[in-house]
């Protein structure tokens, strides 16, 4: 099924956007358990989701976009995540490609993305290598040839590779300088592999990418930023999109629990009520889910409005603004991790041994937000978030914060 391709020139709108993307959504969800049973990726909802532009939602209207807030994004992230957190989780590097192009009117090649994203590509990227060396050190090589550059070396978890129109990474040069670089994925010499192992987030193609050779240009590498921003902490609408998919994953527990009690569940021998629905204690897990749904998208959208601000501060006050951010994210994945794990665990309380099948696979819930949670771990979230309020250290600029 092929969307409609909005015509350019047409103003758009976040409604408009959510609006049209919502029978794609059900979609999604309505097949989601079945594609992780027989690991089939959702290749035409996920090219409708892109043709209807779900990336422009945060870029200002004048640049085409709809002109919502970094809350408007992350509403939407956590809708995408309900109906399948994989494919949420597939789009991370579009939507954090389209933050950038939001947040920062210096990115390098800004005009470039920006009409890449118009164009509805989808984007994947990532630093990370199963080299042995030590975290964020990179072993792919850049070296000149000719009138360009030639690039080897494998690049590991490269979420969302198998979707995407454009893959980014980094390489270093023989001085040990790091550069970024970014090329179509059908470039000779890029291979996508669908070889990420897990125990969740099965279907976000996150495996390797192998480059063999790959030739790139001067005007496809980016030099490393080394430029002292008012805000440092980049990585906070990245940390902010992991938790909206916790969010989005305990959203999906309570649709599962509420659609097996309705349609599946019996009371137990010795219980008084005589429907599932009509059971006290199956209504007190209900009512527990739900509120642990809430309070992920919650601290996620109270955060985005944190995020937000922002941009609206420079200076002094731009850093103090964004370290606040980073910390109400870091905050924020903390809540949002528990509450996707725990509900994912309740939602086996709403019936009995029928709720285990793997036929009905609701298992994939808690194995999706335990994926999900190690990417950037919460201990970490919590400690930092504490040494802020305790001493007014600010979190650290790695990115994860």
């Amino acid at each position: 099924m092929t969307a409609e391709v909005i015509a350019p020139g047409t103003t758009r709108t976040v409604e408009g956007i959510r609006a049209a993307i919502a029978p794609v959504l059900r979609r999604l969800g309505a097949a989601a358990g079945e594609r992780e049973r027989t690991r089939t990726y959702a290749f035409e909802d996920v090219r409708a989701l892109a043709e209807h532009r779900i990336t422009l939602v945060g870029i200002a209207g004048r640049d085409g976009g709809a002109g919502g807030s970094v809350r408007d994004v992350l509403d939407l992230v956590v809708a995408i995540a309900r109906a399948d957190s994989n494919v949420a989780q597939a789009l991370r590097s579009s939507f954090l490609t389209a933050n950038q192009v939001a947040s920062r009117p210096g990115l390098p090649h800004r005009e470039r993305t920006l009409r890449r994203l118009l164009a509805g590509d989808l984007f994947a990227g990532t630093g990370n290598e199963r080299s042995g060396g030590a975290s964020g050190s990179v072993h792919t090589t850049i070296r000149p040839d000719g009138d360009g550059y030639v690039i080897d070396g494998e690049k590991y978890y490269s979420t969302g590779g198998l979707y995407a129109s454009w893959f980014s990474g980094t390489a270093t040069t023989a001085d040990g300088t790091v550069v970024g670089f970014t090329v179509p994925v059908d470039r000779d010499g890029v291979h996508r592999l669908d070889d990420f192992d897990a125990v969740g987030q099965r279907l976000t193609a996150s495996g390797t990418t192998r480059l063999v050779g790959v030739r790139v240009s001067a005007d496809e590498l980016t030099a490393r930023d080394n430029a002292r921003l008012d805000n440092p902490w980049l990585g906070t609408f990245a940390q902010l999109y992991l938790a909206a998919i916790q969010a989005g994953i305990a959203a999906a527990a309570l649709d599962d629990a509420v659609r097996f009690a309705r349609e599946k569940a019996r009371p137990i021998k010795h219980s008084t009520a005589a429907t599932s629905v009509q059971d006290p204690y199956v209504r007190e897990t209900v009512g527990r889910i739900a509120a642990h749904a809430q309070a992920a998208r919650s601290v996620v959208l109270l955060a985005g409005e944190e995020l937000q601000a922002v941009r609206e501060a420079s200076g002094t006050a731009a850093r103090a603004a964004g370290a606040r951010a980073a910390v109400t994210a870091a905050q924020s994945g903390v809540t949002a991790i528990a509450s996707a794990l725990t509900a994912a665990e309740l939602l086996f309380d709403v019936g009995g041994g029928s709720a285990t099948g793997r036929d009905i696979g609701f298992d994939r819930h808690w194995r999706n937000a335990r994926t999900v949670a190690n990417h950037n771990p919460r201990q970490w979230k919590a400690a930092v978030a504490g040494a802020y309020h305790l001493t007014a250290e600010e979190p650290p600029t790695t990115g994860l914060f």
